[in-house]
């Protein structure tokens, strides 16, 4: 009994270190080809489109609500330390630091994650993959590439962008729902907001879309065979790129704060 509890443990450390090497090569070949010619200008366009302009309705209703929450939890709670005045100082550095980025990288994840998942998946299903291989085109430099360099790129906007409205949306909360004087909040909201505060969120945002570009990618890449197969790399690029964003989020923010 003991015995077979010790091997299962190893086979899944095992399988779990093998899939870590396939990841971390797939990472470097797909980081080479970003850096060396030729370069799909046509396929990085469409995947800036893709990933940043269509993805901002999803980014924005998410960090409005968002903002607009906190403005209230925060102020039930400081309100029974008669702290009310800190509501404003409170929203927009949560929304810069951490809502802002996170819930920003989720929600791209769960929209571009999957469907760049289902996407390549699709082509390796078709042999399409194969086919630009015959055609002397690099599928990592043709079909990644693209991807990770939009992904890297089109996030941190989307953050910024998100930042605002979340902050707008405290705004919003807090003026006509608290009763606060809208030049004593903004005075309060820029008071202790620094830049470094910012860059944090934008560079934690570069990091998440980077790694939901990698995800989708590399699932996708490395799927199956058949519509289930397709439907697993789906679910694990979605999956796998939501817990990279919440562990490299830590890890960020530790060796800024830490």
């Amino acid at each position: 009994m003991i015995l077979d509890i010790i091997a299962n443990i190893g086979q899944a450390a095992l399988k779990f270190f093998a899939a870590t090497g396939r990841i971390a090569l797939f990472t470097i070949q797909a980081v080479r080809w970003t850096i060396l010619p030729p370069y799909y200008f046509r396929q990085f366009v469409r995947q800036l489109m893709d990933i940043g302009y269509y993805s901002l309705p999803v980014v924005g209703l998410t960090t409005l609500f968002s903002g607009m929450v906190l403005a209230l939890q925060s102020y039930t709670g400081f309100a029974r330390f008669s702290a009310e005045d800190t509501v404003a100082t409170v929203v927009v550095l949560s929304v810069t630091r951490e809502l802002g980025p996170v819930l920003a990288g989720l929600m791209v994840a769960g929209r571009i994650g999957a469907s760049m998942a289902a996407e390549i998946g699709t082509m390796r299903v078709t042999d399409q993959i194969d086919a630009l291989d015959t055609l002397s085109t690099r599928p990592l430099q043709y079909l990644v590439a693209p991807r990770l360099l939009a992904g890297t790129i089109c996030l941190p906007f989307l953050v910024l962008i998100g930042d605002i409205i979340g902050v707008f949306g405290g705004y919003l909360v807090g003026v006509y729902r608290l009763d606060f004087n809208p030049g004593v909040y903004l005075s309060r909201t820029l008071e202790f907001l620094e830049v470094s505060d910012v860059m944090l969120g934008l560079i934690k945002a570069a990091v998440f879309g980077f790694l939901i570009a990698l995800m989708g990618c590399y699932h996708g890449y490395n799927s199956g065979r058949g519509a289930e197969g397709v439907g697993k790399a789906t679910t694990n690029a979605v999956v796998s790129s939501s817990i990279l964003i919440l562990i490299s989020n830590y890890i960020v923010t530790a060796l800024f704060f830490g």
